[in-house]
């Protein structure tokens, strides 16, 4: 596989099949993440790979505050900017109303929505979760490295055949992760990766995800 087939066939998978991954392809592929470019080569990034028991305890406990809903929610930072609009806002509600399309869930039925909201909780399936922070004091340049720190994992998942979810949803359950995993006080908790193989027949797996043309994000200058 290379380059351009990994970043086309990369998308945020919500059913993984229960097949279990090796630890010795994981290894290889953070391994090779570590390549990954930072500013002054800080190298910002941490992780905690979970499976197994220590996975089942933390969604257990995840779990148990799930119906409190809203109620529960303590994020270290804002997921999305409270004043995201415009084609930003578009483009987030977007993909979730193509997401709920293609599980035939309409907007009336918002039981089932919670229900398959639920399902972030147990990474969708996937029998890997990585658990991402990194220190407090890190500012927007270095979040931006492990930014692209996740990007080379997710590329790399694609050429060993794996799959991804980046799922800031993890984020709203900040205080719950760090009772059950040894996060360091002075770090944020930024983010969860499931890790696995995707379900082809999943219809969550099939959907479009539209994308913004180039001239949305890019204005050229200086070329004839």
């Amino acid at each position: 596989m290379n380059v351009t087939e990994a970043v086309q066939s990369r998308r945020s998978v919500r059913a993984f099949l229960d097949t279990p991954v090796d630890q010795a392809t994981l290894t290889r592929i953070l391994e090779k993440a570590q390549r990954s470019p930072s500013g002054g080569n800080t190298q910002p990034w941490h992780g905690i790979v979970l499976t197994g028991e220590p996975m089942q305890k933390l969604f257990t406990r995840v779990a148990q505050d799930l119906p409190k809903g809203r109620e529960a929610f303590a994020p270290e930072y804002h997921v999305y900017p409270p004043e995201l609009d415009g084609a930003y806002e578009q483009r987030r509600r977007g993909v979730g109303e193509d997401m709920y399309g293609a599980l035939e869930i309409s907007r009336e039925e918002k039981g089932k929505r919670l229900m398959w909201f639920a399902n972030n909780f147990r990474a969708f399936g996937a029998p890997v979760l990585m658990l991402v922070h990194t220190p407090k004091y890190m500012g927007p340049p270095q979040w931006s490295d492990i930014g692209m720190w996740m990007q080379t994992i997710g590329l790399l998942l694609r050429e060993e055949g794996l799959d991804c979810c980046y799922q800031e949803a993890w984020a709203v359950f900040a205080p719950q992760i760090r009772e059950m995993v040894d996060i360091p006080e002075d770090h944020i908790f930024f983010c969860g990766i499931a890790i696995g193989y995707r379900d082809p027949e999943a219809a969550v797996n099939q959907f479009e995800v539209k994308r913004a043309p180039l001239e949305e994000s890019v204005r050229w200058e200086g070329w004839e």
